[in-house]
């Protein structure tokens, strides 16, 4: 899905029609055609790569506020999310053009369309915060203003009365309808005209975090091949790649910014697993997971880590039940990615449930791998049944692919010496693609004991690992001590007992 026309210049790139004033649903007898037209016109906004405009789109939370940063020339803060529009919304909110429950700055309702009460709120915020209006008057002539939230009157009041909204033909604003793209560039430059002084828009020149060096990233290993069921190198060489999981994108996107993953590198780090939950709020219901998962995957490889596109399948059980649109998913991933030696693509996180591996792991499996191959001959992981631990079953029927390692998941309370058996036995590339240090609910120890059995072992047979996760979520699996800021690394003490064991294990 392509990007609306509200883009955020450090997310995406911005994509300027040579017909600015030409969108092919744009008239000029249109309502809405100066306001269009004058906001492209100033860069703004652009189009669709397609010349349209699309201006009863609906605009979200995030698209709306960063064309307003753009017109009124606000800059950019640091972002306290992996969001593309992270940036921007901080600045927004700084500034006071809405409060945090409106948008909560963890960002998860930023990709969520905009009412029209609170749309006006914050042009009028960012434009005309001083500018008032009639309560009388407005509040007899609207005749839905009894539908407009308290909080939100002296705002609406204030844009009615000053021509910055207008009722519609029946006299309603209709304050909880969602707004539309051409309404949104109506208010804000009538706003913007009023306040005065408008500029073009100049695109900032992004500061650049410095690189992390690493002795055993992409730079020295390069593309990576299996080669008798070892992970090995461009060299030919065993490589054995260890790191974090990040954990479901719609909740903890933050612990995916730059800043995380550099910090993550910081410590020794050359693997980052981004974990984009399909079911849960994730990606099916919710398709904007793709632009963090995108975000996240730029942070990684900017700092030299291997990093795992993760189709994190886990209520949703059986992996087929999604296969349409996993395979539109990796063939644009595997296509963007392509020339990537660091991506890596995991296409079922855990099956589980009443599945099996040859009537429905095995053929989800083979769909999405002739998928990828059409692209990319990278890593690919599979998982496999009961939450990615019945290898023996793999065994008895594997893929009659390359460059294919499957997948193993344990967690010390709970997983012991009969799954490390297992791995033994199976003879398969084995990559343990998730592991945490507590028992399976993500609770419980943290296990010390029997997670340094598994360190050891998975260093002695050379097995790959990423561990669950980088979030300050409250349970005994989190890495990270709740609410410790990582704008400037991690220290020992914003980790909790897990992330010590990890790190230290790096």
């Amino acid at each position: 899905m392509k990007k609306t026309v509200f883009i955020c210049m450090f997310a995406l790139v911005m994509m300027m029609v040579s017909f600015a004033y030409g969108f092919s649903d744009v008239n000029d007898n249109d309502w809405f055609y100066e306001n269009v037209t004058e906001m492209t016109g100033n860069g703004y906004l652009s189009g669709y790569e397609d010349g349209s405009f699309r201006p009863a789109g609906i605009i979200t939370k995030a698209e709306l506020v960063s064309v307003i940063c753009r017109v009124n020339a606000i800059k950019e803060k640091k972002a306290r999310n992996a969001h593309w529009s992270g940036g921007m919304m901080t600045a927004a909110l700084d500034a006071g053009y809405y409060d945090w429950d409106e948008i909560p700055p963890s960002g998860e309702a930023y990709d969520e369309p905009i009412t029209r009460q609170l749309a006006v709120k914050i042009v009028m915020k960012a434009f005309l915060p001083d500018i008032k209006g009639d309560y009388n008057a407005v509040s007899q002539t609207v005749k839905d203003f009894s539908q407009l939230d308290g909080r939100y009157y002296d705002s609406v009041i204030a844009a009615y009365c000053n021509g910055i909204v207008f009722g519609d033909n029946e006299g309603n604003i209709n304050p909880k309808a969602y707004m539309t793209r051409a309404e949104a560039c109506a208010i804000i430059m009538r706003a913007a005209n009023k306040k005065g002084d408008l500029k073009p828009y100049e695109k900032p020149v992004a500061s650049e975090t410095p690189v992390t060096p690493s002795k055993s990233g992409v730079n020295v290993n390069g593309k990576l091949r299996v080669e008798d069921n070892k992970l090995v190198n461009d060299k030919g060489e065993s490589v054995v790649l260890h790191g974090m999981s990040s954990h479901g994108l719609q909740w903890f996107s933050s612990f995916t910014a730059e800043e995380a993953i550099k910090a993550t590198a910081d410590y020794g780090a050359n693997l980052f697993r981004c974990a984009m939950y399909t079911d849960e709020g994730g990606y099916i219901s919710n398709a904007s997971m793709k632009d963090t998962l995108i975000s996240a995957v730029d942070n990684a490889v900017k700092h030299d880590m291997y990093v795992i596109i993760d189709w994190h399948i886990l209520s949703d059980g059986n992996p087929l039940l999604y296969v349409d649109e996993a395979e539109k998913f990796f063939a644009e991933m595997s296509f963007k990615y392509k020339d990537n030696p660091a991506v890596i693509y995991e296409i079922c996180n855990e099956p589980n449930g009443n599945i099996s591996w040859g009537e429905n792991v095995k053929p989800y499996a083979e769909r999405i791998i002739s998928v990828i191959r059409k692209n990319s001959d990278g890593i690919i992981l599979v998982g496999n049944p009961t939450w990615s631990q019945d290898l023996h079953e793999v065994a008895k029927s594997p893929l009659d692919a390359e460059n294919i390692m499957y997948t193993c998941h344990f967690y010390a309370g709970t997983h012991t010496d009969w799954l490390r058996e297992r791995i033994l036995d199976c003879g398969l590339p084995v990559f343990i693609s998730e592991w945490g240090t507590s028992a399976a609910d993500g609770n419980g120890g943290v296990y010390l004991d029997e997670a340094q059995k598994w360190i050891d072992f998975m260093n002695e047979h050379s097995i790959s690992w990423a561990n669950w996760s980088l979030c300050d979520k409250n349970e005994s699996s989190a890495a990270i001590v709740s609410g410790a800021d990582m704008s400037d690394g991690i220290s020992e003490d914003e980790l909790t007992e897990s992330g010590k064991f990890v790190f230290s294990n790096f």
